[in-house]
């Protein structure tokens, strides 16, 4: 992808070029992010502590996953998408965290598209799949995402696309955790990889989504002006001020972080044993069917779709689930497949 557009200054969406790749920015992460992020958004030791971090298997005080999404998010804005006519983006195929993000590191960007076209609903709005990297001042890989952006065209199509069968089937409705009835755990005690029960669903909190706090975070992270302005939101896809989908994701991670936390104060008071949780190493299709606005309130549901045993780490398993989130209309605006490193009672032999 380059960045070269007309003499308008904007990057529309026919400015995008296949197959070419580009690097950019430079962006020193501190400590004090590190930990002003998670205490808002995952408390979790290994992004507060130093001791229980460097006790863990990440080895020391690290980033939280998605705030490194969220530091990537404000890289893409600065450099790329409040110089475009983006239109947001409906959801991430993939995210994996390769290597954890220090204080310390010093990020850049890469981008490279791998295909773009333009909607068959919408002849004035393209949409490309593109592969964001982050990169330490080592070279490291620190993070890859597979995503798609919305863009909109200098110069729209004559006409719609044909929506092929296969592009339609690939909208089909998804099968909702919200239709699992009331939530339910099969075992008080599910804590460990062995006695966590595939099929069980957890409600893990809501939140009220206010303006203030879709404007804070879209300042620090996504200032696009659809999160910023009520007239740019009203004139966007929108409809609204709609919060960042990364602000959703955060507030989904602080629900899942606090109902486990809880779950676990409960077990140190049965006297039980804890397991370690974490870290994750990436998720899948995580979603935004519709935006959250001012004054909308999020109920997030979780259940466990699968687990994996790991010839890797004979002492873990890898839990897989799936998340939704949604409004007090009954609408899903989040969808989430999960993964987590789960420590074992006993060790597999």
């Amino acid at each position: 992808m380059t960045l070269d557009v007309a003499a308008d200054g904007i990057l529309h969406f026919e400015d995008i070029q296949l197959g070419m790749s580009e690097r950019m920015g430079a962006r020193v992460v501190t400590r004090a992010e590190i930990i002003a992020f998670a205490l808002q958004f995952d408390p979790q030791p290994i992004h507060l502590d130093e001791t229980a971090a460097k006790a863990s298997l990440v080895g020391g005080l690290c980033a939280s996953g998605f705030h490194t999404c969220a530091l990537l998010m404000r890289l893409l804005c600065d450099h790329v998408l409040l110089k475009s006519s983006s239109l947001g983006s409906p959801g991430i195929d993939e995210v994996k965290w390769l290597r954890p993000l220090r204080p310390g590191d010093t990020l850049s960007m890469q981008i490279e598209t791998l295909e773009k076209r333009v909607l068959g609903s919408r002849p004035d709005v393209g949409i490309a799949k593109i592969v964001f990297s982050l990169i330490n001042q080592n070279n490291e890989q620190v993070l890859t995402m597979l995503t798609n952006q919305l863009m909109r065209l200098r110069h729209p199509a004559a006409h719609a696309v044909p929506v092929t069968s296969e592009r339609a089937a690939k909208n089909s409705p998804t099968p909702s955790v919200f239709d699992e009835g009331e939530a339910f755990l099969s075992s008080a005690d599910g804590n460990h990889f062995e006695d966590i029960v595939v099929g069980d669903v957890r409600d893990i909190g809501s939140h009220t989504f206010d303006r203030d706090g879709i404007i804070a975070f879209a300042r620090a992270f996504d200032p696009q002006p659809f999160h910023l302005n009520e007239e740019a939101g009203r004139r966007s896809l929108f409809g609204g001020l709609s919060a960042s989908g990364w602000h959703t994701a955060g507030i989904f991670i602080r629900k899942v972080v606090d109902h486990r936390q809880a779950f676990q104060r409960d077990l140190i008071a049965r006297g039980k044993t804890l397991a370690d949780w974490g870290p994750s190493p990436g998720f899948k299709m995580l979603q935004w069917p519709k935006p959250v606005l001012v004054g909308d309130t999020i109920s997030f549901r979780q259940k466990i779709i699968d687990k994996v045993d790991l010839k890797s780490r004979p002492e873990r398993g890898l839990v897989l689930s799936q998340a939704e989130g949604r409004n007090q209309r009954g609408e899903t605006v989040y969808r989430f497949s999960g993964m987590m490193f789960v420590s074992r009672r006993q060790a597999r032999v």
